[in-house]
């Protein structure tokens, strides 16, 4: 990689750029000593730096392994050492939007499994709800601790052209990712120390302890110490490391389904000093694993008869059963009528102009412009089930154009979004890369925003996709603090 001389020919070309001015030269106030910080580094030290944050992480055991490549290699998680800088002022217009839309969000939920009066009155259409692959009716009525269904959101964020925080979708059933914040925080630290405290960055460090007081909080059992659980598939799930790791920051227990049983309708999990009854289980599975009894029959994943204990108030689960109604990309595009309809406010974060397939005039357009579109399955993620028009092949439009005519309800599509981009390590040296940001929102008793969250980086040049599926890396988050 060639470091010096660093950022010598960087370009913004015609995108917002999060350190620089268009001019390519500018730098912006928040990054001027992050940018003079890289700039004194001589490559010897950069390398040296870059060999650091690598032995960090393959100590801590961040790896992911790749299988295209015959070997089964077991990498390092992709990583990029440039920091992501939030000024205080843009990071709390960001809170304060980000707590409406899961207050908003925790409302519809519970509106509509229970009086769905957003429903009757038309601002959300019902066959919408009443579509979504994973709309639970039979869960209709079920009392909640604070009424909350999502406890733990992660809502992907992007910037459009002119720089404007905007929300591309909210992740509410199994948000993932949380762990790789804490770890490139823990990694740039030591690699850093003196840049990290120069700038006074707001800590990140605290949400093990938060995600257990949020946990604690929604206890059917009025008790000092509730028993909470991590739920797990196992081993090979791909998230299998931050399942582990979440549990032993939180020092609790990380289980599979076969390690819990249900007897009388409650829960318990097997110990070397017998059964133990379980509070609240955090589980990263999906409705349709969690109870073979009740939902897939096939599946070896989860707790026979869970749905009893848990439909009896004898357990609670984090996130509620239900919750990917708000997941469902074309419920997302009703989240500010959702905003003025129970709040009786403007959304504070926009979201992306969405056309959806149910509406026939939506459809039609869909179809005329596919080839200048991004068109998104609803049930999908991960950067999967989906098209980026201007990026596609005749043959790859023909396709979806075919999936859309035959199922509208499954896709919705937005425009094409220059994402802005950050200053990233290349090859050859330091070039822009598109980036998004994951914030990560606790709902319990009390809503917590944790200061930072993940920016996801398309390390692929030209590429809008940030998935890790698909190839993306991350940057640690820093949130600077109020000068004040």
């Amino acid at each position: 990689m060639r470091v010096k001389p660093l950022l010598e020919n960087y370009e913004t070309e015609a995108f917002f750029d999060e350190a620089f001015e268009s001019d390519s030269s500018t730098c912006r106030p928040s990054y001027t000593e992050t940018v003079d910080f890289f700039r004194g580094l001589t490559p010897d030290r950069m390398q040296a730096s870059l060999r650091s944050l690598e032995r960090t992480f393959l100590k801590q055991g961040v790896t992911f392994t790749v299988y295209s490549d015959g070997q089964g290699t077991e990498r390092i998680f992709p990583f990029d050492p440039f920091p992501r800088i939030i000024p205080a002022d843009e990071w709390s217009h960001l809170d304060r939007g980000l707590r409406q839309r899961m207050k908003a969000l925790n409302m519809f939920l519970a509106d509509i499994y229970s009086d769905r009066r957003i429903l009757k009155e038309g601002i959300v259409p019902e066959y919408l709800v009443k579509t979504s692959k994973h709309y639970r009716a039979e869960f209709a009525g079920l009392k909640l601790p604070h009424d909350t269904y999502i406890h733990i959101c992660g809502s992907d964020l992007i910037r459009d052209a002119e720089g404007r925080y905007c929300v591309l979708e909210d992740n509410g059933r199994c948000p993932s990712g949380v762990s790789y914040m804490l770890e490139n925080r823990v990694a740039m630290k030591r690699t850093f120390p003196d840049l990290y405290r120069k700038l006074k960055v707001e800590r990140v460090s605290s949400y093990p302890g938060e995600l257990l007081k949020t946990l604690k909080s929604v206890s059917p059992r009025p008790q000092d110490e509730p028993v909470c659980v991590v739920l797990s598939p196992g081993q090979y799930n791909s998230a299998y490391f931050e399942h582990t790791f979440l549990a032993q920051q939180m020092g609790i227990e990380i289980v599979e389904g076969r390690d819990l049983t249900v007897e009388n309708e409650r829960v318990y999990m097997h110990t070397t000093r017998g059964l133990v009854q379980v509070d609240v289980i955090y589980r990263r599975i999906d409705d349709d694993f969690l109870d073979p009894h009740f939902f897939r029959a096939d599946s070896t994943l989860g707790v026979p008869d869970l749905m009893k204990a848990y439909r009896a108030g004898n357990v609670n689960l984090v996130n509620a059963i239900g919750t990917g109604v708000a997941d469902d990309k074309a419920t997302y595009a009703f989240v500010p009528d959702m905003i003025k309809f129970y709040l009786g406010e403007e959304a504070i974060l926009p979201n992306i102009e969405t056309f959806l397939g149910s509406r026939d005039d939506d459809l039609k357009y869909i179809l005329e412009n596919i080839e200048n579109l991004v068109i998104k399955a609803v049930d999908e993620a991960g950067g999967y089930g989906m098209l980026i028009g201007p990026m596609a092949s005749k043959e790859e439009c023909a396709d979806f154009r075919a999936r859309v005519k035959a199922t509208p309800r499954g896709y919705i599509a937005q425009p094409v979004i220059s994402l802005s981009r950050h200053p990233t390590f290349c090859e050859d040296g330091i070039e822009g890369r598109h980036v998004d940001l994951r914030p990560f929102i606790l709902t319990g008793e009390d809503t917590v925003v944790v200061p930072g969250g993940l920016t996801r980086v398309a390390l692929t040049k030209g590429s809008l996709v940030v998935n890790s599926s698909q190839g993306g890396g991350s940057k640690d988050t820093w949130v600077l603090r109020d000068g004040e």
